[in-house]
């Protein structure tokens, strides 16, 4: 339960208005009632003699076989425990829009008319059709005229297998969805998604052809059925083959193309005393943009922060040269671009650049992922760790960024990525056809290689990247390529390839075979001795390679989630190795011996769930230069000599997931150690890494707290994710008698903490008498859980208070409480004896949780108050109560009194409070304090009599 609650709530943190799927929540209330249920067979039998228990016996089969059967009964994990949420959609990031508001109130107007259904809006590259229509779709989500408004790209290489898959996963149609067959069906299936989908508008962008909608399977809009259908497209023509209402986007007029160029330049130009006389020669330049919004904020982006009249006439004179040696008009678009890509002074920028056009059209690349391709490629080389590598790519990026030749994203998983606008790529293309010379075949379901004839001896790199190509045949093998440096065949559903498909390429560097369908690879691959880059990550079906000693070049070698049971040979003579990653569930050990002769490992990852594939602190310690590491350590004698040496060496790890013991769930964050089932932990000090943001503890059963005057944890000030799992010695999480005086405190990062069974725990914090006494006042900002935001507490039997009101202070960030199954809990928020001493019986002590938005509460049978019966809430944020299981000792919804006085002391409830319970418990509670209350319209739960019955509607999702 606790390991589907967890990811859950994982999942939940995506910025796509998630929630969480019925079975999952039905399987997640239903749980609980088993647990508890549970645990009253286990009190009969503990508590019964010994004749009762043996008549007990039948009782706990039957409960122990049901257990079993809810286990086999428990969501799939790796399918997910989160949907799409039923939003019509979200926004898309866009740009400022400058003087196209006349023909976006046309579109918009047309969109209203219950006679127009089709509109096509059309216009040269780069005039602004996508923009606008952009902002259209993110003003019809805010109106909610329509149900639904779909985006779907089009692009020039269409593709009706691919524009159905775009349109299911616009449709957020994942589960059923046939990936491959037959296009009628799924036409078929797409058309009911779409009659399904209610009154909706659908955006076809950039469609360069006459598209058959019913081949793709999009019914014909009407205004019987209210749907709209957008076309953004360059060719007017395509419009009326369409039947669409015809809008065209033009050229922005003098005056607007000036104040957007003015815009992107920077106002430091415009304010500069040098250039007002060049005032009238920047207007000329402006005017070579022939009002194209993308091509002026290209240059314009090109001459930010030129102030030079020299540079400014020179930039003037080279546009025209540009557009007066070729003729139509996407010609000239084409060529006014290459003026910015020109003006890249670095060769090795200009290729960071053309090396996203290898990428299919409209792909949308991780930042991360782009910057490693170019580390591949060695445009990024010169630096002495990996670090500084990122970080140049990172400059480089910017600076592609700042000339707009590419446009920030974000994907489906709120990463940020790069993409380029398809005039820009149109541009890419036109110089990677001449020098250096490119084949870029990518994402355009080839189902076979390109012909022998196209394979040019002066080719360079090739992409064929996410195709169809299941078979390469010896009939199209390319013919000698002394030049050919890049492959990239990744995500192709390639299952085999002959031995002389490597044998004309000599001089291949980087080869991408990852994501394909490849058991084993020819012989031929160990001729490539200037091999540098070979990446067979995801290829689930590859069990052999080939010997690699001959490739002595290689420095990155990636066999993730491959099938492999040995380490490749000749692994041991690959010295040049920075990059490692040998994440194998399937691999049966590290051989003796092989890492400390890979002394330039800069990053090197293992599957931390392997067992087989533990790591020894004496094999790693040459390992000098490593910055990212992802493993295992067997104990935690291991694992602090790793530490130890690292610390010796005065080199610390960038990034690193390191487990001790058996693993558990994935890593979340950056710097993450996780610890399983250490039983030798009592008085041993673990030194843990410089940093770590995000430690788990799991079954370590001598530990009695995470941090005392002596652990080494009490350093762990960046801590942001802790988690402590059924540790049976746990008595409180802190221990400290200088806390309140300390000028660095641990858990000062912390944002969210997770307890779960620790049936010892009686505090979060253990202190000293005299420390945060009734008179604390509010702790620093870097005291222990100042920037806690989430706390779930699970089986922690000894608690009896869960948050004192002196440790209040340091909880002002606090956003979620989540407490459940605390057999002895009797309140949540507690007043110490001294504090009720000191104020004198009749005086109100206020619990202050600004920032609180909801408390759970599920299974408590001793809990009498949320908070002390002298104490009132200041909790203006508080948007949920929730109360479910055995909670009938509480009797009473604590008196609340706002921030700021409204002369209501009492029976005033923050103003979005939902309580949400049975209602039996609801019937129950006692209104003395604000008998009005009760009447004011809280939503809450329906209970069963039954709990068999309760459990059978949670299944079947009554609730």
């Amino acid at each position: 339960m606790e390991d589907i609650k967890l990811q859950l709530k994982a999942e939940l943190l995506s910025p796509l208005g998630k929630i969480p799927k019925q079975g999952v929540e039905n399987w997640l209330k239903a749980v609980k009632e088993m647990i508890r249920e549970a645990q009253v067979v286990e009190n009969k039998v503990s508590n019964g003699r010994y004749l009762c228990r043996a008549c007990n016996g039948k009782l706990v089969d039957e409960k122990t076989r049901e257990m079993k059967e809810f286990l086999n009964n428990a969501p799939n994990a790796s399918e997910g425990l989160a949907m799409d949420g039923p939003s019509a959609g979200l926004p898309l990031p866009t740009s400022e829009l400058v003087g196209e508001e006349a023909v976006r109130n046309e579109i918009w107007a047309c969109l209203m008319q219950e006679e127009v259904s089709k509109i096509g809006v059309c216009g040269m590259g780069g005039v602004g059709k996508t923009t606008i229509m952009k902002h259209i779709h993110n003003d019809l989500l805010k109106e909610q005229r329509f149900e639904r408004v779909i985006w779907v790209t089009i692009s020039k290489e269409f593709n009706v297998m691919k524009v159905q898959d775009d349109m299911a996963d616009a449709l957020k149609f994942k589960e059923g969805w046939p990936r491959e067959g037959d296009k009628l069906r799924r036409a078929a299936i797409l058309s009911e998604m779409l009659k399904n989908a209610g009154k909706h508008v659908l955006i076809l962008d950039d469609v360069w052809d006459k598209v058959s909608l019913e081949e793709v399977g999009i019914p014909e809009p009407s205004g019987s059925n209210g749907c709209k259908l957008v076309l953004t497209t360059r060719s007017e023509h395509v419009c009326k083959y369409k039947g669409c209402k015809v809008i065209k986007v033009k050229p922005l007029s003098e005056e607007e193309a000036l104040i957007l160029f003015l815009n992107k330049v920077g106002p430091t130009i415009v304010q500069s005393p040098t250039i007002m006389p060049t005032l009238k020669l920047i207007v000329v330049v402006v005017n070579e943009c022939a009002g194209l919004p993308l091509t002026i904020v290209v240059v314009a982006g090109t001459m930010k922060g030129e102030d030079n009249p020299r540079i400014w006439k020179n930039a003037l004179k080279e546009l025209k040269e540009r557009i007066g040696k070729v003729e139509g008009v996407e010609a000239e678009v084409i060529e006014r671009l290459k003026f910015s890509f020109d003006h890249l002074k670095d060769e090795k920028v200009k290729y960071c650049f053309l090396h996203y056009a290898l990428y299919p059209e409209d792909f949308g690349i991780r930042k991360d992922e782009l910057i490693e391709c170019w580390i591949e490629e060695g445009f990024i080389d010169d630096m002495t760790t990996r670090q500084e590598m990122k970080d140049k790519g990172h400059v480089i990026l910017k600076k592609l960024e700042k000339n707009c030749l590419f446009e920030n994203i974000t994907n489906v998983r709120g990463q940020p990525c790069i993409k380029m606008h398809d005039a820009v790529r149109d541009m890419s293309l036109s110089i990677t056809r001449m020098n250096p010379r490119y084949m870029i075949q990518a994402g355009l379901q080839l189902e076979e290689l390109p012909e022998k004839k196209q394979w040019s001896p002066d080719i360079e790199k090739v992409s064929l990247m996410y195709n169809s190509i299941s078979e390469i045949s010896i009939d199209v093998l390319p013919t000698k390529c002394q030049l050919l440096t890049t492959m990239l065949l990744q995500h192709n559903p390639i299952k085999k390839i002959p031995y002389s498909f490597f044998i004309n390429m000599p001089f291949l560097c980087v080869l991408n075979l990852s994501g394909t369908k490849i058991e084993s690879l020819p012989n031929s691959i160990s001729e490539l001795k200037n091999l540098t880059t070979l990446l067979l990550g995801g290829c689930y079906i590859l069990r052999d390679l080939p010997c690699l000693s001959m490739l002595q070049e290689l420095k990155n070698l990636d066999l993730s989630w491959t099938k492999i049971e040995e380490v490749p040979e000749g692994m041991d003579m690959l010295i040049k190795l920075r990059y490692l990653d040998l994440g194998v569930h399937t691999l049966k050990e590290i051989p003796a011996g092989l890492l400390p002769k890979l002394v330039h490992l800069q990053h090197l990852s293992f599957d931390v769930h392997n067992e087989k594939t533990s790591l020894k602190a004496e094999e790693m310690e040459p390992l000098k230069k490593l910055e990212c590491l992802t493993g295992r350590f067997e104990d935690i004698n291991e694992f602090n000599k790793f530490i130890f040496s690292m610390q010796q060496s005065k080199k610390n790890l960038i990034k690193y997931y390191l487990v001790v013991g058996s693993s558990f769930r994935l890593a979340e964050i950056d710097k993450t150690v996780k610890i399983r089932g250490v039983q030798n932990w009592e008085g041993e000090l673990i030194m843990h890494p410089i940093e770590i943001q995000e430690l788990h503890i799991s079954n370590c059963d001598y530990l009695r707290s995470l941090v005392d005057d002596n652990s080494s944890f009490k350093n762990a000030i960046d801590l942001r994710v802790c988690r402590i799992w059924g540790c049976e010695g746990i008595e409180c999480v802190v221990s400290l008698s200088s806390f309140a005086s300390s000028s660095a405190h641990p858990f000062q990062s912390l944002e969210e903490l997770d307890l779960v069974d620790l049936p010892k725990l009686s505090a979060l914090i253990m202190k000293d008498e005299g420390i945060g006494s009734a008179t604390t006042s509010t702790l620093a900002p870097s005291a222990p859980f100042s920037h806690l935001k989430v706390i779930g507490i699970t089986k922690c039997s000894s608690m009896k208070t869960l948050l004192p009101h002196w440790l209040l202070p340091n909880l002002q960030n606090l956003e979620e409480i989540d407490v459940d199954a605390c057999s002895q809990l009797v309140e949540i928020l507690g007043a110490a004896t001294s504090e009720l001493d000191e104020k004198g019986s009749d005086a109100l002590i206020k619990f202050h949780l600004p920032k609180l938005r909801e408390l759970r509460l599920t299974m408590l049978p001793n809990l009498k108050s949320i908070c002390s019966k002298c104490g009132v809430m200041v909790c203006d944020s508080l948007q949920l109560i929730q109360v479910a299981g055995d909670c009938y000792k509480l009797k009473r919804i604590p008196p609340f009194v706002p921030l700021v006085g409204n002369g209501q002391p009492f029976a005033y409830a923050p103003p979005s409070l939902t309580i949400r319970s049975e209602t039996e418990w609801w019937e129950s509670l006692e209104w003395d304090d604000h008998p009005n209350f009760k009447n004011w319209g809280w939503e809450r739960r329906r209970g069963e009599d039954s709990a068999k019955e309760r459990r059978k509607g949670m299944m079947e999702g009554r609730g």
